[in-house]
């Protein structure tokens, strides 16, 4: 995901109704969020549905790290070395 700019990509909802079709198009030329605010405050964000996709994927990969590193810190699981030489092992059958 682009890094916002915030003269561009923080508008009131109330500009988001009068021209969500341009709005949408803005977010997915620049594939940057756009923040929309309602009386000054945050109420949602605007996203590229491919760049959703993209950040769920990074999510998942970032619960599965900490996952195994938990699981690493409870005794579960085998460190890197020995995982490299299974693995190695394994290719060479």
């Amino acid at each position: 995901m682009h890094r916002s700019r915030f003269d561009e990509d923080i508008r009131p909802l109330t500009e988001f109704r009068s021209g969500a079709a341009s709005f949408l198009r803005q977010i997915h030329e620049t594939k940057r969020p756009m923040v929309l605010t309602q009386r000054g405050r945050g109420v949602a964000v605007l996203v590229d549905v491919h760049e959703y996709e993209a950040m769920q994927e990074r999510l998942e990969l970032l619960e599965e790290l900490y996952q195994a590193d938990r699981q690493l810190e409870a005794g579960e699981g085998i460190g890197h070395k020995d995982a490299k030489a299974r693995a190695l092992a394994r290719l060479r059958r």
